[in-house]
């Protein structure tokens, strides 16, 4: 198995694309990234067939956009390449329904690496297995490739049975237009440990737990709802858009002397030692294996406490507040021409 955590970025001019044009590829999933991928892929001369289920409300969208549709199993009998792009949850019993159609020397592909790290899908020695994961939502690797720009990606081989599956990760990578931006080679573990990490205890979790506490402690020292939302979160975008574009030492030089002198003094006091403790902890439990069964077992008893904290977090005071203020401004307009896109990352895969 590889496992090479060297870092290395790959553009257009490193990939071989004769390791992708002659094959057929099936995508499995026509949501926030299976429709992107497929998209991409076919206008870029690859052939394409999307394998969604009987009755998948996504079947008629993909033939909309002029692509081949079968069941997964069909799409996966017909391919060189098979890309895994349905939620993680479903992989386990989408990969029983096509492992039969897999022949020696096929490529199974992933957008992350969740189900091989943790052993839910455990390939044959025969295939290859790759990732290629665009490090963005599904409608902007779409629309950056129509644009003629790139999303940045990853490309990781876990297992090389042909010898060409890191060229083969590459021509992929480069037919849906990652290797326009760059692509950063990585592996399985690498990938999923820092994805999962990311989003518990920064992008997702720390950012919001952060958000709603500091606007609960506003409100509760007797400020306006309205304007601990501003202060809270709406000024949470112009900041990360500094810092995006950047860095941490872009975003300092382009606030105030007092809100950088502020930062730099307080930032520490509120996300301290302990905070940084907490962290670690979670990834630990990452690394040990601990959330992906606790989040496996979660679906298999049905999703009881996802949805209990899911409802209790569209119910906090902070989106109330969010969206009856958002409809007062012009610049909510704006929102409304991605939102149809937007929607794909709940689709029915």
């Amino acid at each position: 198995m590889t496992d090479d955590f060297t870092t290395t970025v790959y553009y257009d001019d490193d990939a071989d694309r004769s390791q992708i044009d002659d094959e057929t590829v099936a995508v499995l999933g026509y949501g926030s990234q299976g429709h992107a991928h497929a998209q991409n892929l076919a206008d870029s001369g690859v052939d394409v067939v999307v394998g969604l289920r009987e009755g998948s409300s996504s079947r008629a969208a993909a033939e909309a956009d002029g692509l081949a549709v079968a069941t997964p199993a069909e799409a996966a009998e017909a391919a060189d390449v098979v890309s895994m792009l349905v939620p993680d949850t479903v992989q386990p019993a989408v990969f029983e329904q096509i492992r039969d159609g897999l022949d020696a020397g096929d490529t199974l592909q992933f957008a992350h690496g969740f189900n091989i790290h943790y052993n839910q899908i455990q390939p044959p020695a025969d295939v290859n297995v790759t990732m290629v994961a665009p490090k963005s939502p599904g409608h902007l690797v779409r629309r950056n490739y129509e644009s003629g720009e790139g999303t940045p990606g990853l490309i990781a081989v876990y297992q090389d049975e042909t010898g060409t599956a890191k060229e083969q990760a590459l021509a992929y990578a480069h037919a849906i237009g990652c290797t326009r931006a760059g692509v950063i080679q990585t592996s399985f573990r690498e990938e999923t440990e820092t994805d999962l990490f990311g989003e518990q205890a920064v992008l997702c979790g720390g950012v919001t737990a952060l958000i709603k506490q500091g606007y609960e402690t506003l409100v509760d020292a007797g400020y306006s709802p309205e304007m601990a939302y501003f202060e809270c979160l709406n000024e949470m975008k112009l900041i990360v858009d500094l810092m995006y574009e950047g860095g941490l030492g872009e975003m300092w030089d382009s606030v105030s002397d007092t809100a950088e002198y502020g930062g730099l003094t307080q930032g520490s006091v509120v996300v301290d030692e302990h905070a940084r403790e907490n962290m670690e902890q979670v990834l630990e439990e990452v690394q040990d294996g601990t959330f992906a069964r606790n989040w496996i077992t979660e679906n298999q008893a049905g999703r009881p406490s996802y949805t209990q904290l899911r409802h209790a977090e569209k119910n906090h005071e902070i989106e109330e507040v969010g969206a009856r203020l958002r409809d007062l401004f012009a610049w909510a307009e704006d929102e409304d021409a991605t939102e149809d896109d937007k929607q794909r990352v709940n689709a029915d895969d």
